[in-house]
Order: C-alpha cells, then sequence, then structure tokens
C-alpha cells in the first residue's frame, strides 16, 4: 500500500511505522489517522512474519495529537466513520486497534508527545523515549477531555494520581520526569533512540512468536475493552461540545499557539 503522510519500513521480523508530517510535529489529521488504521491492519495480517511494531515520528516530534488546524474537534476526527469491516476509524480508535495487533508494540517518543499523540504511545506494550521527549495530556487547556482511551490508560500506566495530575493541569513534563513516574521504561541520548528500540524490538523477535502474542494480551487480561473507555470518553466530550467554555479555549489555544504547532 502507498503512503502519502506515514512511512512504514520492515527489517526482519521488525516493522516501524513512522508519522510523518515533520513540519507540523505530526499531528493527526484525516490522511494521516487513515493510513495509520491502514498500516495497523497491514502489518497486523503479516504475523507471524512480522513480530514486532515500533511507532515513532519523524522530525522533532512523536505526535502532538489532533490537527487543530480544522478548526473543531468533531472536524479534526471527521473521517469516513467506518472502515469496510463495520469498525469505526477515527483518531480515538487507534488505541485499542494498537492493543489488538497481534505483535508487541514498542513507541519510540523521539519528541513532543501530547494530547491524542500522549494516548498513542500509552497504548504501546513499551515505551522508550529521547532526552529530548516531552509529555503532556493538554486536553484541558482546550476544554477538551482526555480521549483516544487515555483517561484509563494513563492511569494503568502511571497510577491515578499522576494521571490526575497530567489531566487536570495540561503541563508539559520532561522525560526525566516521564522516567520517575513509570511512563516510560528508560530514556536514551536522541541519537541512540532507535539503535536502542532496535535492539529491544529483535531481542523480542527472537523469542517465540506464539509466546510473545499470548503474554501480551495476558499483560491487558484484566484491563477494560478501550472501545467501552472510548464511549465514556465521548459522552464526556459531548456534554462540552459547543459551549463557549470550549470554543473560547480553542480561540485562545489558535490565537497563541506556535506556528507550528497544531495538534491538541
Amino acid at each position: 500500500m502507498a503512503y502519502q503522510v506515514l512511512q512504514l519500513e520492515r527489517e526482519g521480523h521488525v516493522a516501524t511505522i513512522r508519522l510523518d508530517r515533520p513540519s507540523i510535529m505530526n499531528a493527526l489529521d484525516r490522511q494521516l489517522t487513515s493510513e495509520f488504521h491502514d498500516a495497523l491492519d497491514e502489518v497486523g495480517g503479516e504475523f507471524p512474519d512480522i513480530r514486532v511494531v515500533i511507532i515513532t515520528g519523524n522530525g522533532a516530534a512523536f505526535c502532538s495529537g489532533a490537527d487543530l488546524s480544522q478548526r473543531t474537534r468533531s472536524s479534526s476526527v471527521g473521517l469516513p466513520p467506518l472502515s469496510q469491516d463495520g469498525r469505526k476509524r477515527r483518531i480515538q480508535e487507534l488505541a485499542p486497534h494498537i492493543r489488538e495487533i497481534p505483535q508487541a508494540t514498542i513507541a519510540a517518543v523521539n519528541g513532543v508527545a501530547a494530547g491524542g499523540g500522549l494516548s498513542v504511545a500509552l497504548a504501546c506494550d513499551i515505551r522508550i523515549a529521547a532526552e529530548e521527549a516531552r509529555f503532556t495530556a493538554i486536553f484541558v487547556r482546550r476544554s477538551i477531555v482526555p480521549d483516544t482511551a487515555s483517561s484509563y490508560t494513563l492511569s494503568a500506566v502511571a497510577g491515578q494520581a499522576v494521571a490526575s495530575e497530567m489531566s487536570l493541569t495540561g503541563r508539559i513534563y520532561d522525560s526525566e520526569w516521564a522516567m520517575s513516574k513509570g511512563l516510560v521504561s528508560r530514556v536514551v541520548p536522541s541519537d541512540k533512540l532507535m539503535g536502542e528500540v532496535n535492539d529491544i524490538a529483535s531481542e523480542i523477535a527472537s523469542n517465540p512468536p506464539l509466546a510473545v502474542r499470548e503474554a501480551k494480551g495476558l499483560m491487558y487480561v484484566h484491563s477494560p475493552d478501550l472501545r467501552h473507555v472510548i464511549a465514556h470518553e465521548d459522552e464526556a466530550a459531548a456534554r462540552i461540545a459547543g459551549s463557549e467554555d470550549r470554543n473560547e479555549a480553542l480561540r485562545a489555544f489558535l490565537e497563541k499557539r506556535p506556528p507550528q504547532y497544531v495538534g491538541r
């Protein structure tokens, strides 16, 4: 499959998905979201030849979340609602999609992981960060609720207190803080990030693939279905949509944001 805003590479038993909108910090618009789902479908169908999937971003950012240059949250996720097999294809469904593919997934967090970008990283089985990486659940500053299942995954990964601090303040945190709170398993210099990630991916890929697949599933056997989590997030979002609280926050953000930053 040909991709325009995403790169899909394979080496041995490892596939790498690179988000490729570096000029706007790999913000997720309709096209990138659709291609991201397509790439997950493609590699998911290649198990056990592909046994590990790395997710990262080109340029200085991992992913800055939904593309707010499309003006509203509803338009920023306004993809065709269903795929050919009836599944939703929004940004929000990237989290369960990442969890549902049979391969182990590693987020190589090369830079900013904000909002929906943070949620994508949290959906992966392992997160490894560059020293320059930054993390923020910035939703609240846009009068948006946590989404893409992060209302659950952030607590599951880092604990309720850390999740509440991040979600209620919208602060930006550095990689060492993220490491200290368990958001990532290790932090490495930027020029060593992909080498470190590929070493771990190769080690995982060298193990029996069926055992790896089943072990991955067991890590989440007591977790809720992320699609149910997303349904609750959608209900909360609907209670804010169209409010002056929401509209004023979006206007303020679009006026103040740096030119290259459009994500949520």
